[in-house]
């Protein structure tokens, strides 16, 4: 009888192996709740992730002897973590979009972080630096899942249109993005995990030639990014 040893898989076998125990492990797909359609889950994008890089840590730091073993136990390492920390976020993010249903504020995901995109006409009057009520309710509830979720920096980012010079731009974004930064910690997060800046006119999402553009690019943004 043949003996099968995983050190005789040749390195694409392998490959298919490890990436096949990741699907599997992670669940592979998940049903949106907002659109009710299949997708493949952000903790499986981790999985997949975390066991190509961790067999190839395993295969890098292993003998030539027992490079299959290693690569299955660096992607198994690897798997775990990357699916922990996507489906993390996952949970968050559903979170959000619960709390903030209907506020005016867009939950968006970028890789393993989350971005709250809080328009001016959310937060601020024009050219104001004082938290409205309805600013108020939004943070109220952005802090209630921030503390349930306490493995998240909250990286708080202000901008403006291009009208004004650009010193007052990059100084009332600065207060805006404090301004919001510091409603959360009176909510009771931590300031250690809060950071705050002002980006002035840098990065618009549109055109500043139009009022429409102009008022979209007002914004505070929170991103809310994994710490472990």
């Amino acid at each position: 009888m043949m003996k099968f040893s995983m050190n005789s898989l040749p390195t694409a076998k392998l490959a298919v192996v490890v990436l096949s125990s990741a699907l599997i492990a992670s669940g592979c797909s998940t049903i949106n709740p907002y659109t009710n359609e299949e997708q493949t889950s952000k903790a499986a994008t981790g999985s997949i992730i975390g066991a190509v890089a961790g067999a190839a840590i395993g295969v890098a730091s292993s003998s030539k002897k027992d490079r299959g073993k290693g690569a299955l136990i660096g992607a198994a390492s690897g798997a775990a973590v990357g699916g922990g920390i996507g489906y993390y976020m996952d949970v968050q993010e559903a979170k959000l979009r619960q709390q903030l249903a209907s506020t005016g504020v867009s939950v968006t995901r970028d890789g393993d972080n989350i971005v709250l995109n809080m328009p001016n006409e959310v937060t601020f009057a024009v050219d104001q630096t004082e938290l409205n009520d309805g600013a108020k309710n939004v943070l109220n509830s952005v802090a209630l899942v921030a503390k349930e979720y306490n493995k998240t920096q909250l990286n708080v980012l202000g901008y403006t249109d291009s009208s004004g010079s650009d010193s007052y731009n990059l100084r009332l974004s600065q207060v805006r993005a404090g301004e919001v930064g510091n409603y959360l910690t009176t909510k009771g997060v931590e300031s250690a995990r809060v950071s705050t800046r002002g980006m002035g006119k840098a990065s618009p999402i549109a055109s500043n030639n139009t009022a429409e553009g102009r008022a979209q690019n007002r914004r505070v943004e929170i991103v809310l990014t994994p710490t472990s």
